[in-house]
């Protein structure tokens, strides 16, 4: 598969309390030019919801988000999630979704755990929480000493911050759920949320950095 990276400009982070919302909410993402689509294993829904994405939307690369045990990266794997994306990482979890077979996003936040990725030979991290933990100035930072690190930042950033992230050469996209606003969301709002996400689907990510 291709690098999740590399999928979109903006990755949604999705949260479902309802399972029933999921297929005509992923179906609004993927017409608006947002086919991969972050489940976060938050809510009693999630692993539901994923299966019913992968089963419903072939068109969507449906992942799951907040993966945090071995045993999360098993059920979602299960339920048919085609990426992983964590907050953190620890040894036992970076083994669990190096074994799982799809492509993986540890969590990182700090130089020292980019570097101990680096060194166990993964070089596509995210980075969480963007705004709180530095945002654009310390990735900026991070790509003078470690440019074979690429990252999707998430935690913070909005349609007005987002193209910042992107003209970063060490970014290849970004998390976010501005596309996805909660009343949108409770009156099963679709059309809403197609058009927010063509809006950020319009974003580009720049090979060559500012």
């Amino acid at each position: 598969m291709t690098s999740v990276l590399d999928l979109a400009p903006v990755v949604p982070v999705v949260v479902i309390d309802d399972a029933a919302d999921a297929v005509p909410l992923a179906r609004a993402l993927v017409a608006g030019g947002l086919p991969a689509i972050e489940v976060t294993l938050r809510t009693d829904a999630a692993l539901d919801a994923i299966r019913a994405i992968a089963d419903g939307v072939p068109e969507a690369v449906v992942g799951a988000g907040t993966v945090i045990s071995a045993a999360g990266v098993e059920a979602a794997v299960g339920a048919g999630a085609r990426f992983l994306v964590s907050p953190g990482w620890t040894d036992a979890l970076l083994d669990a979704m190096r074994g799982s077979g799809v492509p993986f996003l540890p969590g990182v936040s700090t130089t020292s755990e980019v570097v101990a990725l680096l060194e166990r030979g993964v070089n596509e991290m995210k980075f969480f929480p963007a705004e709180a933990a530095g945002g654009v100035p310390y990735l900026k930072s991070l790509g003078g000493p470690l440019p074979q690190a690429r990252f999707c930042p998430t935690g913070g950033i909005g349609l007005g911050s987002a193209p910042s992230y992107l003209a970063l050469p060490n970014v290849g996209c970004v998390g976010g759920t501005w596309m996805l606003p909660a009343d949108a969301i409770a009156a099963k709002d679709w059309a809403r949320v197609e058009a927010l996400a063509r809006e950020a689907a319009a974003l580009i990510s720049s090979p060559s950095g500012v």
